[in-house]
Formats: structure tokens, C-alpha cells, sequence
């Protein structure tokens, strides 16, 4: 790490150096709420009681998936998972299901179990030393759920590579305390690097919410909208625009051919019409083309096998892969493409990656109206 930062420091990029000592977080989003079926699994693993209650009503819940996903330990899967998905994985009935939910429900919240739900979560305000260059960019790496750490790593060398050719002032941060209203203003985008899991406190949310309403710029790549369960509708339902469904198992990565749709957009620009990558491809359960996003590229479900887990059909008929979207005076791009580590070398996708970076930093972008306080 020491040797990253003196070669990032050469380039002109740098990281956040955190406080020695934060706050204690109070607002994590899922402090205060009860026990049930639409809890984080990690959350029903790390309080006894309701542990206790979940091996006596559903003994064999766990064995779904391998022990490895079950871990208290962020990141873990298990701040991804809830009993409601495993439950439909094991086609549990219905009436059980119900069952486990009444008998979670019980089980009080206790001192030790809101601390536990609160210590995925932090309070560090990294001080940033912004090198010059435009745009001015955060990186963001914080990752409680599942951790892929060839696609997390690609990913942070491939923008790293583009700050250094394009001369962006590029910062990277795996703290969830860089989001506040006086840190965010310093910036013309955040980049989402493969997030997964609830990462931000209460405050932190409405911190982005509000810098991407008053003009900021999101660019989001596969894993950072690629959870079984989320807990922030905001963020997958107005942000993003659309909500995961799966990802082919038969196999799991497949040469598919990519459609580019929005010519027009300057994401787009010099892209070719189509071209075949092989990847690890997601749908997702309504196309963000409701939500009223603009579509730059989809998938050609005639090329790959759309098959998930236990025979999950993932046809989508239209399948949007990658998409932008005004978020109030913001701009928002997101990808799905980036499982294999290999996809960011791909010369389309990093072309693709580097227009969107330039659509959502550019304030006078026409396609959302420009901030009025910048």
C-alpha cells in the first residue's frame, strides 16, 4: 500500500487520510429495526437471540449457500442476503417463511445489537489534498457486502490509468465519512467502484442525495447495483433506476453481443455499433428504460444463455446494460459490465468508462440542467 501511494502520489492522484480518531456512528439506516425476514442475515447472525430463533424455526436456512457467505465480518454476503431470498432459493413455503418472520419479530432489539449494526458503518472525514485537474473526482471503494477483489482492483487501475492520461484530479477513499455536504461540493463526480452492501449512515445518504439533486455527477460500474437485497430504495429505485435480478450460473461468464443504442450521447462517442465481450451479465427485474433513463447500450439476450441460479429465467426481452439518468440537476451513468477483471482492458468499455466520466463531471452537461450555485 505504501509503494500504491508513492506511485499514485508521481501521478498526481492521491488518497484520503482519515482522522486518527471518529466519531462513533448513531445513524446507521438499520439501527433501530426489528428482527424478520427482511433483515440483513449478518444482522440476525451477529445478535444471539435472534440467531437462536432462526436455527430453532429454520434449522437448515444456512445451507443454501456455502458456510463462506454467512460470514459477520464485513464485507460479508451476508449484509446482502436476507432470509427471504434464501427462502425462495429453497422454495420454503410461503406459511414458513411467515412463521420465521412472527417468530424474528420477538426478539427484541437490544444496546448490543444496534452496535453491531452500526460498526459496518463509519465516521472517518478523510482530509483530501486535491492534485490539479480537471475533473475533480472521488473514487469511492468502501465495500460491506460482497468483495470481488479482481474486479475491485481492475477497476481502481483503470481509472487511476484514465486520471493519469486525462489529467483528472482523482482522489480514492474507502470511507463512507467522505460523504458530507462540504466534502461532496469539492467534487464533480463520485465513482462507485464495484459497491456492494449499505455503506453510508443516515446523514451520509442525504449528503448524496442532495449533492446529486443540486447538480453532482455518479458514475456507478457492475457490483455497485448488483445486490440480492438492498436497503435503500432511493439509491436503486431513483438513482440507479433499476433493481438486480440475477446473473447467469450455466456458465457464469458467457461471450455476449453488446448493442450500442444511444449513438447520439456522448457516452457513446466512438463507439462502435456492437462488439462481443465476455462477462458475467446481469438483469434486472424492470428495465430502467421505465424509469425513464436513457439507454446507451443492451444486450443481445439471442447471444448468451440467460439462465440463473436453481433455472432463474433472466430474459429481459429488452435489456438495457448500460444507462444514464438526470437525477434533479445531476447526472447519473451506470454499467453492469466489470465481473471479469479483463473488461476494464477491453478497449470499448474503458472508452465507454472515459466518456462517461467526462458526461457526468461536466456541469453544462445540455442533457440536465446546469447547477445554479456553481
Amino acid at each position: 500500500m505504501k509503494w500504491a501511494r508513492m506511485m499514485m502520489a508521481a501521478w498526481g492522484l492521491a488518497y484520503g487520510c482519515a482522522p486518527a480518531l471518529a466519531r462513533p456512528v448513531m445513524d446507521c439506516p438499520l439501527r433501530d429495526a426489528p428482527f424478520s425476514v427482511e433483515s440483513p442475515m449478518v444482522d440476525i447472525l451477529l445478535s444471539p437471540a435472534a440467531k437462536a430463533v432462526l436455527q430453532a424455526e429454520a434449522p437448515t436456512i444456512l445451507e443454501v449457500l456455502p458456510a463462506r457467505f454467512f460470514s459477520t465480518r464485513a464485507p460479508t454476503f451476508a449484509a446482502i442476503l436476507t432470509i427471504r431470498e434464501l427462502a425462495a432459493m429453497k422454495a420454503m413455503a410461503p406459511d414458513m417463511v411467515s412463521h420465521v418472520d412472527a417468530a424474528l419479530r420477538r426478539v427484541a432489539v437490544s444496546p448490543a445489537d444496534r452496535s453491531a449494526r452500526c460498526a459496518r458503518y463509519d465516521n472517518d472525514r478523510p482530509a483530501f489534498v486535491l492534485p490539479k485537474g480537471k475533473p475533480r473526482l472521488l473514487l469511492f471503494e468502501k465495500i460491506n457486502g460482497f468483495r470481488d477483489g479482481p474486479s475491485v482492483d481492475a477497476a481502481h487501475a483503470a481509472f487511476l490509468a484514465m486520471a493519469r492520461r486525462k489529467g483528472w484530479a482523482m482522489v480514492v477513499t474507502d470511507r463512507g465519512g467522505a460523504f458530507t455536504p462540504s466534502i461532496l461540493r469539492r467534487f464533480d463526480a463520485v465513482i462507485w467502484n464495484n459497491i456492494s452492501g449499505d455503506v453510508l449512515t443516515l446523514s451520509q445518504r442525504a449528503a448524496l442525495k442532495a449533492y446529486m439533486e443540486q447538480g453532482g455527477g455518479f458514475i456507478g460500474v457492475h457490483g455497485s447495483a448488483g445486490d440480492p437485497a438492498t436497503f435503500w430504495d432511493w439509491y436503486v429505485d431513483e438513482l440507479i433506476g433499476a433493481r438486480f435480478a440475477g446473473h447467469p450460473m450455466k456458465p457464469q461468464f458467457q461471450n455476449a453481443r453488446i448493442v450500442v443504442e444511444g449513438t447520439a450521447h456522448p457516452v457513446a462517442s466512438g463507439l462502435p455499433r456492437e462488439w462481443v465481450m465476455n462477462d458475467e451479465w446481469y438483469s434486472f427485474k424492470t428495465s430502467p428504460r421505465a424509469a425513464g433513463a436513457r439507454i446507451i447500450a443492451t444486450l443481445d439476450e439471442a447471444s448468451y444463455s440467460p439462465e440463473g441460479m436453481a433455472g432463474q429465467k433472466l430474459r429481459m426481452g429488452d435489456h438495457p446494460i448500460a444507462w444514464t439518468r438526470c437525477v434533479g440537476k445531476g447526472r447519473m451513468f451506470y454499467a453492469a459490465i466489470g465481473h471479469r477483471p479483463e473488461t476494464y482492458g477491453d478497449a470499448h468499455y474503458a472508452a465507454m468508462l472515459e466518456n462517461a466520466v467526462r458526461w457526468a463531471s461536466n456541469r453544462r452537461a445540455e442533457e440536465c440542467p446546469a447547477r445554479a450555485d456553481r
